[in-house]
């Protein structure tokens, strides 16, 4: 099956998710969003854009250049496949190939009921001698239907009024995605669309409930009441929230959008958000007040050696948000903020956390802090402390992980295998590793670390791939476990997620 692709504005974008391994790269970027039926029952919603200029064009008979994608989505559960789509992506035809400047957008619905499944996307680009690329991530489809809950959140680049119905189509509006969750600073708006489901089970009546929308900082979970919004509506089948934000003030950061549904008690009954990043440089960041709350009577008012102090607000800095690490370098590493600032610049950041009970929050924190300095630091005065690793600042800012899939030592300086690999087994060939495994995080299933000792240095384990959203996100790492020992060559032919670290990383254990 052929299909021809929606044209999107080029965009200056963070890394891609999507890319092909060698020689020329095919760039792409895959979004999902999950939504249900009153009619049909749940479905997910694909939103795939290919970066143009990344795809071969070959020559048309009749003139002109024209790119093909070929494209599979695979959805499997207990081995068994559900629901399938292999077809063709065709690019507009142009007269010139030196000047692409367009992407493109497929967007594709699969039926698919509730449950837990594996999602396999393959891309291959038919003009290019490099092999097709594929990956596989876990996706639950969960929408109770007598409970009320929450679509996932589909960004929105634009919208006209629907003349005719397709696939882009909702509530009388043709949605063009906005398929990235990085928004630079060209981009000023936030708008998006989610649907909010039976709500006219759970009220009654005439009887009103509200919708909350707001932007809240990722790291802290802090309420941005510059860009918060409610919505009072009465209940429905389908209740719509399409919506935007002026973002033109928000500063560069890590963030969640979130959606509520609260009853007349005002209590929560059903949520969901969606992560993003942005990139806003000219916006100033505010310190002010971090230097209005008063410490005093607080357990922070014990702490009155500057350079304890001091060492402890260091302490934060896997876990705090840009704003707050901006503050820790421009007013407290550079000496800027006397003792009183710092105090409260350090009660401040564990209110947000813990109003409650703040001191707990710090307590348990310093204890995580000292088990990755006595773990992952490196030995000797001059040394790195463990907080200041890749891998203590996974740890202080996920947890332990539930599993770790820890390759030590493949082989000798000279490329040679020094272990056969035994009953656990090796990469030939490729330095230390250890892949990181965790159940969930943050609501989000199935979130994998891959940390490569590159300079088989003592504890010198660098952070190379995540699918953690806000992560480094490196689809070609299982070549840089190799490049080590072999300098300039392409990935091994039985890696690219295959192989032994490809095996650990789809397989954790």
């Amino acid at each position: 099956m052929k299909r021809y692709l929606i044209l999107l504005a080029a965009l200056v974008l963070s890394a891609p998710v999507v890319l092909a391994q060698d020689g020329k790269y095919v760039q792409a970027q895959l979004f999902y969003a999950k939504f249900n039926s009153p009619a049909d029952g749940p479905y997910l919603e694909t939103y795939l854009s290919v970066v143009g200029n990344t795809v071969n064009y070959q020559s048309l008979p009749e003139g002109g250049f024209q790119g093909k994608i070929e494209v599979s989505m695979i959805f499997t559960k207990d081995s068994a496949v559900v629901n399938f789509d292999k077809y063709e992506l065709l690019s507009p035809v142009v007269k010139d190939t030196t000047n692409i400047d367009f992407n493109f957008l497929d967007q594709q619905r699969f039926s698919l009921p509730n449950g837990v499944y594996d999602f396999q996307i393959t891309i291959n680009d038919p003009g290019s001698n490099m092999p097709p690329y594929a990956t596989t991530q876990t996706i639950e489809i969960n929408f109770p239907p007598d409970k009320v809950s929450v679509s996932g959140i589909q960004l929105v680049e634009s919208y006209t009024p629907t003349t005719n119905e397709n696939i882009l189509s909702k509530s009388g509006y043709d949605l063009v995605p906005y398929v990235y969750n990085f928004l630079p600073d060209q981009v000023n708006t936030l708008t998006f669309y989610s649907e909010i489901y039976n709500a006219s089970r759970q009220f009654s009546e005439g009887e009103s409930f509200l919708i909350n929308y707001f932007v809240e900082s990722y790291e802290s979970g802090k309420k941005l009441n510059k860009f918060a919004r409610f919505k009072r509506e009465s209940g429905k089948v389908v209740n719509i929230l399409f919506a935007n934000f002026d973002i033109t003030q928000l500063a560069s950061g890590n963030y969640n959008l979130v959606i509520e549904v609260r009853n007349r008690e005002n209590e929560v009954i059903a949520t969901n958000h969606l992560f993003f990043q942005r990139s806003n440089p000219d916006v100033a960041i505010e310190f002010a007040d971090y230097a209005t709350t008063s410490a005093k009577n607080s357990f922070v008012s014990y702490i009155t050696n500057e350079d304890t102090l001091r060492q402890y607000i260091d302490y934060l800095i896997p876990v705090a948000t840009d704003v707050e690490l901006q503050f820790i370098t421009y007013q407290i590493q550079k000496g800027e903020a006397d003792l009183q600032m710092m105090q409260s610049f350090f009660l401040n950041f564990w209110l947000d956390r813990n109003e409650g009970d703040p001191e707990y929050a710090w307590r348990k924190y310093l204890s995580a802090v000292e088990v990755v300095n006595d773990q992952f630091g490196a030995p000797g005065t001059k040394g790195q402390k463990g907080y200041q690793t890749d891998m203590g600042r996974i740890f202080l800012k996920y947890g332990p992980p539930n599993t770790i899939s820890d390759q030590p030592f493949a082989a000798s300086t000279s490329g040679m295998t020094i272990n056969d690999g035994g009953e656990q087994g090796y990469d030939a060939g490729s330095v230390p590793y250890q892949i990181w495994h965790y159940y969930t995080i943050d609501n989000q299933r199935n979130r994998k670390f891959v940390f490569a000792n590159i300079h088989l240095a003592l504890n010198n384990y660098k952070l190379i791939h995540s699918n953690m959203p806000g992560e480094i996100n490196n689809e070609n790492w299982q070549a840089e476990l190799h490049n080590r020992f072999q300098q300039g060559a392409t990935m091994p032919d039985n890696d690219k997620y295959g192989g032994k670290s490809g095996d650990l990383y789809n397989n954790p254990r």
